[in-house]
């Protein structure tokens, strides 16, 4: 079987991070994948195992998702999209694949609407006719105007099978973020949380007892280094540890007047083994990073991403601080005080026990397609 992921990561490398688990657990079990890619490149999520397929890329301009900017940073034309259009298309013919998936698309991503449509009607109107599904994690941003509610239920009418679910419905249902039509509902297929496969301790138990503070792998999350860096002052006793995401992150380290128990650098691919033995997280509370978190058992403070009227990590982190070990500081209330007393709260806490079940959902995915795909052939 031939799956083809297509993935614009805008902001941060989350959507990007999922889609490669979803790739690997396909390639694992002996599937002929190919990855697209449209996000601004990710070193720090680089696999040689898996053949990535970059698009011109583009990101959005903060958290201004209406404006694209390119590699420069300036807006990006029409003729740069057409031409990112014609590379997907031709990359689609290329493969012919009998599965394929779109992240995020159609319930978000509207600002690519053309290329993605373009990429439907080319699969729908193609001899092979590959079954289509759309991949989402388990909180959606809720639809502000109810046409966009509308678009998503048009486009799933039209060419969609099925809607790949990343979530337990006992516990994240869509319907907590998203209007479930009658449309939608027939095509929902709930896979379980999508995580890659646990993290071991690391060798040289790199981060230990230490505060690592994170922002996943795009630029934002400025005022919590700020804060961490305020913080980190007042706490001279104890090791902390940024790291930075985005393109520039090692001249944005640079900048940073960083007292001597503060390590700043760029995001690390060797970051989840470290939180094994780190004294404590800090973090937005994105979906990857939330089951980071999870199946490692590190005590954590999360500082949902909450500009430009974003709930969606709000709603996540709310739903996990129930748990011994885990606190939640909104950005309106972030300064040094505050977090230094989330850190002395979770701290005091028992480590959380690792979590294991239901963190199955890249291997129950693969399920769900073969068998659908299997029962179209």
């Amino acid at each position: 079987m031939k799956v083809m992921i297509v993935v614009t990561h805008l902001l941060g490398t989350g959507h990007l991070s999922r889609a490669l688990t979803l790739a690997r657990a396909f390639r694992q079990a002996g599937h002929r994948i190919s990855l697209v890619s449209g996000g601004m490149p990710a070193p720090h999520l680089q696999d040689a195992d898996v053949p990535l397929h970059q698009l011109p890329p583009v990101r959005s301009d903060g958290v201004d998702f209406t404006r694209l900017l390119d590699m420069q940073g300036d807006v990006v034309t029409d003729s740069a999209l057409s031409r990112r259009q014609a590379a997907l298309l031709d990359h689609f013919h290329a493969e012919a694949p009998d599965v394929l998936i779109t992240e995020l698309f159609p319930f978000g991503r509207r600002i690519l609407r053309k290329e993605f449509r373009a990429l439907l009607s080319a699969a729908r109107g193609s001899a092979g006719k590959p079954l289509i599904c759309a991949s989402i994690r388990d909180i959606l941003a809720p639809p502000s105007k109810p046409r966009k509610a509308a678009f998503a239920d048009e486009m799933i009418d039209t060419y969609y099978d099925a809607v790949l679910v990343h979530s337990d419905a006992a516990i994240t249902p869509l319907s907590l973020s998203w209007p479930v039509s009658e449309v939608l509902q027939p095509r929902l297929r709930y896979t379980g949380f999508v995580a890659p496969p646990p993290a071991p301790a690391h060798p040289k138990s790199a981060g230990a007892e230490e505060v690592i503070v994170s922002a996943g792998g795009g630029d934002v999350g400025a005022e919590i280094f700020a804060a961490a860096l305020q913080a980190a002052r007042r706490d001279p006793d104890r090791q902390w540890r940024l790291l930075l995401g985005g393109t520039k992150a090692a001249e944005r380290g640079a900048q940073m007047d960083a007292p001597a128990n503060v390590v700043i650098e760029p995001a690390r691919p060797d970051f989840r083994q470290m939180l094994h033995h780190a004294a404590a997280s800090v973090s937005m509370c994105g979906y990857n990073t939330a089951l980071d978190v999870l199946q490692t058992g590190c005590r954590a403070v999360f500082i949902p991403f909450d500009a430009g009227s974003e709930v969606e990590q709000g709603i996540r982190a709310e739903a996990l601080a129930k748990r011994p070990g885990i606190a939640v500081v909104r950005s309106a209330d972030l300064t040094a005080e505050t977090l230094l007393q989330a850190l002395l709260e979770v701290t005091a806490a028992p480590r959380p026990a690792a979590l294991h079940q239901g963190l199955d959902g890249a291997a129950r995915t693969v399920e769900i397609v073969s068998e659908m795909q299997g029962a179209q052939s």
